[in-house]
């Protein structure tokens, strides 16, 4: 094995990710597959997540990829993936928690039930599909070499942008922190726990945004970096925490934002030198 390949490789890993179908998920599913593994999709439509691994499959990647249907928004639908998964592997290797969902409404309309399936699903989810997963994860893992979990989190979660979606965005400082507490409590059971805070990307979630050329270009504008985010800037990152080179890396809240998350907006002073 070459030296990128010992550093990156994911062959032999068996990965599950939730969300899988679309957008960043399945960024991070196309990934898991290029690099070697194993790569498990769930999401709630059965027919998005079969085309995605068809998808997938289809691209000739040393690594394979499989779906299934389930729903982590409730307990007995964490229970019900868990239970599927248990089917398929006896081991898990690596756990990408992306499911998740929003909620844009002015701040004077903005409804309490608003709250209950953001939160419900972007973190009372998350955090039982991993303790539930956690059996399985210890199964695979060593000093050396660590079973790996990434949560999605978001820039909203890092920066104070409420931007019309109030819970999202608390949801997400939610996971950021939750982030920290279990890689903190895993780390003396060799498993890390990291999260991504992506800013913009083209997304189902982000269309009504980046579903454009335009659209695109307006939200690329108000980046630092001059552009959006693209698939290579989730798959490089990813890569890197489930890869050896990454073993040694838990409680990191990654941002993969352009530069938004630093922004201090005023300069003071005018700018001056």
């Amino acid at each position: 094995m070459g030296y990128f390949e010992d550093l990156f490789s994911l062959a032999g890993k068996t990965a599950l990710v939730t969300g899988g179908a679309t957008g960043i998920g399945f960024m991070c599913a196309e990934a898991l597959v290029r690099a070697g593994a194993r790569s498990i999709i769930v999401s709630r439509k059965a027919d998005a997540c079969a085309k995605a691994a068809a998808d997938l499959n289809a691209m000739g990647a040393p690594g394979t990829a499989e779906s299934f249907a389930g729903d982590v928004g409730s307990e007995a639908g964490v229970a019900a993936v868990v239970a599927a998964l248990q089917e398929r592997t006896d081991a898990l290797h690596i756990l990408v928690n992306n499911a998740g969902k929003s909620w844009g409404e002015p701040l004077e309309r903005f409804p309490f039930k608003a709250w209950d399936g953001v939160m419900s699903l972007n973190v009372a989810g998350l955090f039982t599909l991993t303790r539930d997963l956690l059996p399985l994860l210890e199964r695979s893992t060593s000093e050396a070499d660590p079973a790996r979990v990434v949560n999605l989190g978001s820039v909203m979660g890092t920066a104070a942008l409420g931007d019309g979606a109030y819970s999202y965005a608390a949801s997400k400082a939610a996971v950021h922190h939750l982030t920290r507490i279990l890689a903190k409590e895993l780390a003396s059971r060799h498993v890390t726990v990291n999260a991504f805070a992506p800013g913009p990307f083209q997304s189902k979630m982000t269309a009504f945004a980046t579903g454009t050329e335009g659209g695109r270009a307006k939200v690329a504008s108000t980046v630092p970096a001059g552009r959006i985010g693209e698939k290579q800037d989730i798959a490089g990152a990813l890569l890197f925490l489930c890869g050896r080179g990454g073993s040694y890396t838990t409680g990191a809240i990654l941002p993969l934002d352009g530069g938004i998350a630093v922004q201090t907006g005023h300069e003071l002073f005018g700018g001056h030198d």
